[in-house]
């Protein structure tokens, strides 16, 4: 008898205490399922070889947008090719200046603008000039027929390079940053530490530094791509047998010219010889000096002998 009370003791002490255990358990999961705010710490790669940053931070228990798999990497069928062409052209022209304000006419009605002018004079008096112009890309090979028919098309030399790849690498990594700004900005929305708030707000300033910086050099790429540029420059015709009549003055000048250097040449040989004749003028002071040391005596001597 007292066997079977003992053994019933420890089936009841046995159950109590699995009673107890299953109550604790599920003591536990209900303070955790009921807080506000859990404890998150992200470590976030941007992918582009900088230092992993982990930010921790007390946060709403809501899960985090996940990072989007953008496609970063088109299909190679559907993207656009980026072509930047460029024209360099020399051209014969009777009246440079009216030749200039035609391209800068020809750049308007085609849609683009005139970028820059030089005119100016060479050493045979004639006027020479330098047009750059800015034309859409589609008006590319209708501009520069404009160009030809200015005048006598003395040489011409066309370029086409392609930034495609460029241009997508750039894309992608703008999308990328994009991506980690919104997280960013998802994570400073539901932290509560200052340092927290610091630390995410650093991150976001550096992503949309590189925002800004890709989109500079997108919108470069993009003026370079839609307006193609046209450098053309401009000459005047050589007049027939050379310089036109004597120039009488040019004759002047070049004799006075041809007069001075030969002073110049004097003063350099006599500055070049000044210390030789100052050696010999010092030699022949001496030598007269010993002679006359000597008397007549000595002399008269010497010539015997």
């Amino acid at each position: 008898m007292n066997q079977k009370v003992i053994v019933l003791l420890i089936i009841c002490i046995a159950v109590a205490a699995a009673a107890g255990c299953t109550g604790l358990r599920t003591q536990a999961s209900g303070y955790t399922t009921s807080q506000d705010s859990v404890r998150t710490e992200v470590v976030y790669d941007n992918g582009w070889g900088g230092t992993p940053q982990k930010i921790s931070g007390s946060v709403a228990a809501t899960p985090m947008p996940a990072p989007t798999s953008g496609n970063y990497g088109a299909d190679s069928a559907t993207v656009e090719t980026k072509i930047i062409k460029t024209a360099d052209m020399t051209v014969e022209v009777r009246d440079v200046t009216g030749a200039a304000e035609s391209l800068k006419s020809l750049a308007t009605s085609s849609g683009g603008y005139l970028s820059s002018t030089s005119i100016r004079k060479n050493y045979q008096n004639q006027l020479t000039g330098t047009v750059t112009i800015r034309i859409p890309q589609a008006s590319f090979d209708t501009a520069i027929e404009g160009v030809k028919g200015l005048g006598t098309l003395k040489s011409i030399s066309t370029s086409g390079q392609d930034v495609t790849e460029q241009y997508v690498d750039l894309e992608a990594r703008k999308a990328s940053y994009t991506n980690q700004l919104a997280q960013y900005n998802a994570i400073m929305k539901q932290s509560t530490r200052v340092e927290d708030i610091i630390k995410v707000q650093e991150q976001i300033d550096r992503v949309q530094t590189e925002l800004d910086r890709l989109n500079g050099r997108l919108n470069y790429l993009d003026s370079r791509i839609d307006l193609s540029t046209i450098t053309v420059y401009l000459q005047e015709p050589e007049p027939v047998g050379g310089q036109a009549g004597h120039d009488f003055v040019s004759a002047i000048n070049e004799g006075i010219d041809g007069f001075l250097g030969m002073i110049d040449a004097l003063i350099v040989l006599f500055f070049t010889l000044l210390p030789l004749v100052i050696i010999g003028a010092i030699g022949y002071w001496i030598y007269t000096w010993q002679k006359k040391r000597k008397g007549p005596a000595a002399q008269i001597l010497e010539k015997k002998q």
